[in-house]
């Protein structure tokens, strides 16, 4: 009974809302009009402001100077940026606990991306022990086909050679400049191979059959 009671209240009331509407029509046309005027408005004022951000990272370029000045963060929301310009879907996800994974990129033909950024002193090295955290996680924990440790100082042989034989990517000053400053795009500078199978005239991949990429 409570319940029929309440709908019977609901639907006076509907109907109520109903006739007040169609007495004052003009009024209610015109706060509708001017809703619709305000949320095309705000659409607008969104995509512009979206087309205008693509534009300017799609010219970005940062000079050593200035990547130097900036601290922790500001570096790796710099590679987000960065990420972005050369055509990644690439967010920030730095912080305490973040094993190893400071920057994540997505590009439907080159998958998926990890950085991890070290932001240093112009003198400063990088040791092998980042490139051990990096290759344990890389793949394991955050799925990525491309892994890589960015430092605006070096890296000592060590870990540079230790990278290179598994599959670590790294960039140093010389290639930082190269990619931030130059503008030269990272899957260029890095020459990241596509993860899109090469299909033969039957529609299968090519290559022997049954043997996956090795995970990182």
């Amino acid at each position: 009974m409570a319940a029929l009671a309440a709908a019977a209240v609901l639907t006076d009331v509907a109907i109520a809302v109903w006739d007040t509407m169609l007495d004052h029509w003009p009024v209610v046309a015109a706060l509708a009009a001017c809703a619709c005027a305000y949320g095309t408005w705000r659409l607008s004022r969104s995509l512009r402001a979206r087309r205008e951000r693509s534009e300017r990272l799609a010219a970005l370029r940062l000079t050593l100077t200035q990547i130097d000045a900036l601290d922790d963060r500001q570096f790796e929301h710099a590679l987000r940026d960065l990420l972005i310009r050369d055509g990644w879907q690439a967010r920030q996800v730095g912080q305490q606990g973040d094993q190893a994974a400071d920057v994540i990129g997505q590009d439907r033909q080159r998958g998926r991306i990890v950085l991890q950024a070290k932001h240093t002193t112009v003198g400063g090295k990088v040791g092998v022990q980042v490139m051990y955290q990096v290759k344990g996680t890389a793949g394991p924990v955050h799925r990525a086909d491309h892994a890589v440790v960015v430092t605006n100082g070096s890296l000592t042989r060590d870990a540079m050679a230790w990278g290179d034989r598994h599959r670590i990517h790294w960039i140093d000053r010389d290639r930082l400049r190269r990619w931030a400053e130059h503008g030269l795009p990272l899957h260029e500078l890095l020459r990241l191979p596509s993860r899109t199978p090469r299909r033969g005239r039957s529609g299968e991949s090519a290559g022997r059959p049954g043997r996956a990429r090795p995970a990182l």
